[in-house]
């Protein structure tokens, strides 16, 4: 009996080694597929920056003048510089509010036509699509194709507004208004457009109450000529 106990423990301390040896060997660690490396994100582009509006040496002088001599009699104003197609638009006390490019009449000249602004647009000849210089209390006035515009000078049909809606597309006036050379930016027949966000939200609610001067700058004629208080100027 005791030698039946003892072979009995014997096959128990083997069955657990024997059970042992029978484990199937673990499965080999799966190969990793290689990680495709990924793509560098492309940088945002970077926008352009706008150009800089400055102010031409006889805008200066204009500017110089005006708040020197408060020639603007305490109210808003701008200076349309023709031969750099840009406007500068001005709060009473003089401070500068905005620089904004501009469209103005597609025939260089300084003078209206006698009779101009009885005449409808399609009778204009070429040499009469002019932005005549000068300086004009500008007020808004009797609407435009259903919208009150500023006119500049109401007896020559000279008004400051946006781009018409009903501009044709080959004139391409907002491309050439965003372009930076003011070469190409004679389009109009005399009036002076500009962009609309602008108009909006500063020139008509700064001109919309009293009304402001605008001061036009000549393509050829003196300076001096167009604005005879200008003389008067202490020579900086």
């Amino acid at each position: 009996m005791k030698s039946l106990i003892l072979s009995l423990a014997g096959f128990a301390l083997l069955a657990p080694a024997a059970a042992d040896a029978r484990k199937p060997e673990p499965p080999k660690a799966a190969r990793k597929a290689p990680s495709k490396s990924k793509a560098k994100p492309k940088p945002a582009p970077v926008a352009a920056p706008e150009p800089v509006l400055t102010p031409s040496p006889e805008a200066q002088r204009v500017i110089a003048w005006v708040s020197g001599a408060h020639d603007n009699r305490g109210l808003p104003w701008a200076v349309v510089d023709k031969v750099n197609a840009t406007l500068f638009l001005f709060a009473p006390d003089g401070t500068q509010q905005a620089a904004v490019p501009v469209l103005i009449g597609i025939m260089p000249g300084d003078e209206a036509s006698p009779g101009v602004g009885t005449k409808t647009l399609a009778s204009l000849g070429p040499a009469e699509k002019t932005t005549p210089a000068g300086r004009y209390l500008a007020k808004f006035g009797l609407p435009v194709a259903g919208e009150r515009v500023l006119w500049v000078d109401y007896a020559t049909s000279v008004a400051l507004h946006p781009i018409p809606k009903d501009a044709g597309a080959r004139e391409k006036r907002r491309e050439r208004m965003l372009s930076p050379p003011p070469d190409d930016n004679r389009i109009t027949f005399g009036c002076i457009n500009v962009p609309q966000a602008f108009y909006a939200r500063q020139l008509r609610p700064t001109f919309r109450r009293k009304g402001g001067y605008v001061y036009i700058l000549p393509d050829t004629k003196p300076i001096d000529e167009v604005f005879p208080r200008l003389r008067t100027q202490a020579p900086g």
